[in-house]
């Protein structure tokens, strides 16, 4: 809920800004220009500028305050639209003129808004085609059932801890997709090691700590966002005091990878293993507090 409001108040601020603009653009450009239709053409910019970054509505707002602005200033002085030329009065801006210019300014707005909001659902669209289809590789790729169940849990609780410290969408996307590639390496880990129950030796361990560089080497010929999720996949058994699978601790492991850490060691622990069985998510917790500066990092802990 509260972070619902931020939101909010991120977005009438932003609008506010887009108002306060205008005012200014109104009080500088009338300063230095004194021809009254180019003064006008400014007024243009902050609708498209919101139409670009806002969409329909916000466009459709900002053009009416700026008509409603450019309105109030030529009833209360229409000189001020001319800055300190001396115009005579039959030059000044005829209220058909703002009319005119005010309605092609609304046409605008709608337009170049819905441009934008179709291109955002079109993006959005992407996204869900790009997720589904990497939920389809992660069926075919993995070598055992609890590999792949394990790794879209890890998607769910890494996303959910991204949006809770605050992600924007873009990078809760790259941190759901790591988690849901962060084991594809096991691909070519032999099923004999996934499955044993006993404990691995040290030849055992190193095949298994090397699915992390086979993932990336799996991953690096794709291109797009997948590359940007590579420094992630490949970090994501580090530990924050340095004793992982690489010497990288502290705020040099990418902190979506340190979000993954914590998602991957819950989820292991509540879920059975050929070497032991799941315990419960209370003492999982408990674990993971425990490690809270040690194995994990405390800003994602806690």
């Amino acid at each position: 809920m509260r972070n619902k409001f931020v939101e909010r108040m991120a977005d009438t601020n932003k609008e506010l800004l887009l108002v306060f603009t205008i005012i200014a653009f109104a009080g500088v450009i009338n300063f230095f220009v004194s021809g009254q239709r180019l003064v006008l053409t400014f007024y243009n910019l902050p609708t498209i500028f919101a139409a670009y970054y806002f969409g329909r509505r916000r466009a459709v707002q900002t053009a009416l305050a700026s008509i409603l602005i450019v309105g109030w200033i030529n009833t209360i002085n229409p000189v001020t639209l001319a800055s300190s030329a001396r115009i005579e009065l039959k030059h000044l801006l005829a209220w058909s003129d703002l009319t005119i210019w005010g309605g092609f300014l609304l046409i605008t707005a709608y337009a170049a808004g819905t441009l934008h909001e179709k291109e955002v659902h079109a993006l959005k669209e992407l996204r869900s085609t790009y997720y589904g289809v990497l939920q389809i590789l992660n069926q075919f790729v993995s070598n055992d059932k609890y590999t792949q169940n394990h790794s879209y849990r890890v998607s769910v609780y890494a996303a959910q801890i991204g949006h809770h410290m605050g992600f924007s969408d873009d990078r809760i996307e790259d941190v759901r997709v790591a988690a849901l590639l962060h084991d594809i390496g096991k691909l070519e880990t032999s099923r004999e090691v996934l499955y044993k129950a006993a404990s691995l030796n040290d030849e055992e361990m190193q095949e298994m700590k090397s699915h992390v560089r086979k993932g990336i080497d799996l991953l690096s010929p794709v291109g797009g966002s997948l590359r940007r999720i590579l420094p992630i996949i490949l970090s994501h058994h580090d530990k924050f005091d340095g004793s992982g699978y690489h010497p990288t601790k502290g705020e040099d492991i990418p902190l979506e990878a340190r979000i993954i850490g914590v998602a991957d060691a819950y989820d292991s622990l509540v879920s059975d293993r050929p070497y032991r069985k799941a315990i419960s998510p209370f003492e999982a917790r408990d674990i993971i507090l425990k490690g809270s500066g040690k194995d994990f990092d405390p800003r994602v802990v806690h």
